[in-house]
């Protein structure tokens, strides 16, 4: 089972990966026009799609990486600078950018954006792909990837909330209020990023060190 510390690490990189703030103003743009009981139904569906690309992921990932033969370490490492670039994108704005420019691709009155561009890459990116992985390769037995799974779901949980509450909360926060906290949410994502590095070169020591 996960310590308290790594169960708050845990929620804490999937919540940043996925930033629900972010989210808000894409949602709101792919459901113009909607009623919010239309709204709610997009909502409910991006979520199960993502809520089962996130289990597919937990659970396979590591046979993936396994049948490739990449090892956890070198995964950590890589996972780690690709985490450090998406929180530098997450500073500078770059990350909204694309995000837009896939929700831009999706304006289309016919178009039922739940899967695409909302489930994936706007909530499941290559960079939540990538936590996740590491998150199930550092779960200790079933109990810690249990611990994982939950987590996982709290966090869905928490975007079909901003989903729903997306109209009050982007009145509320404004542009500014949500680049701001896109911005904060990029500084934890580069420090835990840094951490997922150090981790995957102290690894591979130990395991160099013991063959």
């Amino acid at each position: 089972m996960l310590t308290t510390a790594a169960t708050i690490t845990a929620f804490t990189t999937i919540f940043v990966m996925i930033d629900p703030p972010g989210l808000v103003p894409l949602f709101l743009a792919l459901t113009h026009g909607m009623t919010p009981k239309q709204r709610r139904t997009v909502a409910i569906r991006a979520c199960i799609v993502s809520a089962g690309l996130m289990m597919f992921f937990l659970f396979l990932g590591q046979a993936v990486l396994d049948f490739i033969g990449i090892s956890i370490p070198a995964f950590r490492i890589a996972g780690g600078i690709l985490l450090f670039i998406t929180a530098l994108d997450m500073l500078f704005e770059r990350r909204q950018t694309r995000r837009r420019t896939s929700a831009e691709d999706a304006l289309d009155p016919g178009h039922d954006p739940s899967v695409f561009p909302l489930g994936i890459p706007l909530i499941v990116g290559p960079g939540l792909i990538t936590t996740l992985i590491l998150l199930a390769s550092t779960a200790s037995g079933p109990l810690g990837l249990a611990t994982v799974v939950a987590v996982a779901l709290i966090n869905i949980a928490i975007v079909f909330v901003t989903f729903l509450a997306a109209p009050r909360i982007g009145r509320f926060l404004g542009t500014t209020g949500l680049s701001v906290m896109t911005r904060l949410l990029g500084m934890f994502l580069a420090a835990l990023a840094v951490q997922f590095i150090i981790d995957g070169i102290i690894s591979a020591g130990l395991t160099g060190a013991a063959g």
